[in-house]
């Protein structure tokens, strides 16, 4: 764990004048180890951890002054807002990593609030997750733009020519941030698979 003993341990909460994700993650790193904020990120994700285990860190250090407000307001499930422990666990992934992370990562890919899908496919993007292609290929299609957006840049680093003829789709998307989306990655698939598709 890194000090100290358990709950009190976990007590501390990130510095005020840490803003970012990115910086809360690392100092979390740095106080409680990569390997732990990796697997508690992960635990989330799936839902096997409560947001509000007391033998966890406090949810700031993932979702900063955010999840303060949001956790302040009450139980997140009686609002319908308990997609965002999630997304920022998945976010959370972009900073610290452990490989058993890539199962849940794959899995939330079909998560029922939009923001998780579309953070989980970022985590695919960054840590270049393979076996998530089959799955970004449904996302590809997702109702939601901004999915389909980070669906499409993923398969873009991870996909495999089976997986082009989405990519080939979604050229022809209604959204023009789709479209850009798609003819990037056909165009860096082509480059990195170093075919026609």
């Amino acid at each position: 764990m890194g000090g100290g003993d358990g709950v009190a341990y976990f007590l501390q909460r990130p510095a005020d004048s840490v803003s970012s994700p990115r910086e809360r993650i690392e100092q979390a790193c740095l106080l409680f180890g990569e390997a732990l904020v990796a697997r508690w990120c992960a635990g989330l994700l799936c839902r096997e951890v409560a947001y509000d285990d007391p033998d966890r860190p406090p949810l700031a250090w993932l979702g900063g002054p955010h999840a303060d407000q949001e956790l302040s307001r009450g139980r997140l499930e009686e609002r319908r807002q308990d997609y965002w422990p999630r997304v920022w666990a998945a976010r959370g992934l972009l900073y610290a990593w452990c490989a058993d992370a890539s199962e849940v990562v794959v899995g939330s890919l079909d998560d029922r609030a939009w923001r998780v899908r579309e953070m989980a496919a970022k985590v695919v993007r960054r840590r270049e997750i393979g076996q998530a292609g089959g799955a970004l290929t449904v996302l590809a299609g997702d109702e939601v733009p901004r999915v389909r957006v980070a669906a499409l840049r993923a398969l873009a680093r991870v996909g495999e020519a089976e997986h082009a003829e989405a990519v080939t789709r979604a050229r022809g998307d209604p959204d023009v941030a789709v479209r850009s989306a798609a003819q990037a990655a056909f165009d860096a698939m082509e480059e990195r698979l170093d075919r026609r598709l």
